[in-house]
């Protein structure tokens, strides 16, 4: 089961941020934007390992992009998508395809480029995504921005999401503005404070830098930003970390309340809701009602609630499906094993005599001598088939063979 506190080691977070995980916890974490030059981050190579030109040509002409993973942007607005797309050609008439000379051609015009999802698409950061998104305990999003030189390919607005930018390619001017809603929901987008949005804008920057190749910024979600391309084409990746908020408990403990006789209870014959005086003693009630069951409430039926909001939202690392399959019928006693990345589980007694491997979207029933077996093997560190504490390697073999076929272990190699 992926678990991390604050603090201690964070390799791919040390790609992102200039300062220790603690400081940047305390410190910057959902508080304030972090500028981290390239010279003082890990490994001080850039990010052209991650996504290069060259990557965004092969993708854009090669690997048969569709939407939504390409959004195109022009003078602010996103461009409809039949201006850029079409059918694939002789046995593969799918009519969503990314056409790369329409593509090159709007490019070459000023429009801005999105790849969108590439955390689902381009190995290098499927795998670097997930390191980091383990190191966070959040799901991530990532896209890149490919903008031509001196364009800006959106206005000044907030997301609803903290975001990691990763400099590639080129430079890039960003103004950021102080929220003009702290801490927005994915339901508070900026559009519907446009106005005030466009009025912060117009004042001083909280922070007007230039981002140079191997450059990284965060940025809590609410900080308000705008980027524009400088002399020559900039490429970024954005890292979208989705917020678990105090908010999303409200809405699990509401969503339990209804086990309440008194919160279930029907309002007054006839009463006019609308009119504050006769709504207020029911108010009054109802604020009762629900503060007596608030002493009640169960922290395992709110985190049951929250795991089956949060774990679906991250994917743990692909597996090939073919060697997978070729591995576990071939297995033997001297093979390794090793949990897959990023897998979410945990493991209860069901019964005197079993034990239940909850997972994403399922659960799994073993015997409760197995109990030991499944710990080491979704431990983390590879194990040796033979190794398993079972009492015999028929058991061991048996075991690590369904974990294999269930695809809740990869191949040690």
């Amino acid at each position: 089961m992926t678990s991390a506190a604050p603090g201690g080691s964070r390799p791919a977070l040390s790609r992102a941020v200039a300062v220790e995980p603690g400081k940047f916890a305390a410190a910057y974490w959902g508080k304030a934007p972090l500028l981290s030059r390239a010279g003082e981050l890990a490994g001080a190579g850039g990010f052209t390992d991650l996504l290069s030109p060259d990557a965004v040509d092969e993708l854009l002409s090669r690997r048969g992009l569709r939407t939504p993973f390409l959004r195109v942007a022009q003078q602010g607005k996103v461009l409809p998508a039949d201006r850029f797309t079409g059918g694939g050609g002789a046995g593969a008439e799918i009519s969503d395809q990314v056409l790369d000379d329409q593509v090159m051609q709007l490019y070459a015009s000023g429009a801005t480029l999105v790849l969108q999802g590439l955390h689902r698409l381009w190995p290098p950061l499927i795998d670097y995504s997930r390191r980091l998104g383990a190191e966070l305990r959040r799901p991530l999003q990532v896209n890149a921005y490919l903008t031509p030189p001196g364009s800006q390919g959106f206005s000044t607005h907030y997301d609803t999401h903290d975001v990691f930018v990763l400099q590639v390619d080129g430079t890039k001017r960003w103004r950021l503005h102080e929220p003009v809603l702290a801490d927005p929901l994915e339901k508070q987008a900026w559009g519907g404070r446009a106005d005030e949005v466009a009025a912060t804008a117009q004042g001083e920057p909280a922070m007007d830098i230039v981002l140079s190749p191997g450059d990284a910024l965060y940025l809590p979600r609410g900080w308000l930003h705008s980027a524009e391309a400088l002399g020559s084409r900039s490429l970024h990746l954005t890292f979208g970390v989705r917020a678990l908020t105090r908010y999303a408990v409200v809405e699990e403990l509401l969503a339990l309340a209804s086990s309440d006789a008194r919160l279930r209870a029907t309002l007054p014959y006839a009463v006019d809701v609308s009119d504050p005086d006769a709504i207020e003693p029911e108010l009054t009630e109802t604020v009762e009602a629900l503060r007596d069951w608030l002493t009640t409430v169960d922290p395992a039926e709110v985190a049951a609630r929250l795991r089956g909001r949060d774990w679906p939202s991250a994917r743990p690392e692909p597996v090939s499906p073919l060697a997978q399959l070729d591995f576990a019928a071939a297995l033997s006693r001297d093979d390794r094993i090793r949990a897959r990345e990023g897998l979410r589980w945990q493991l209860t007694e069901d019964g005197l005599s079993h034990v239940s491997l909850r997972l994403t979207g399922r659960t799994m029933r073993f015997p409760s001598y197995c109990e030991p077996a499944l710990r080491r093997a979704l431990a983390g560190d590879p194990v040796r088939v033979g190794d398993l504490p079972l009492d015999d390697d028929t058991d061991r073999t048996v075991l690590a063979r369904r974990l294999l076929n269930e695809a809740l272990v990869v191949p040690a190699r």
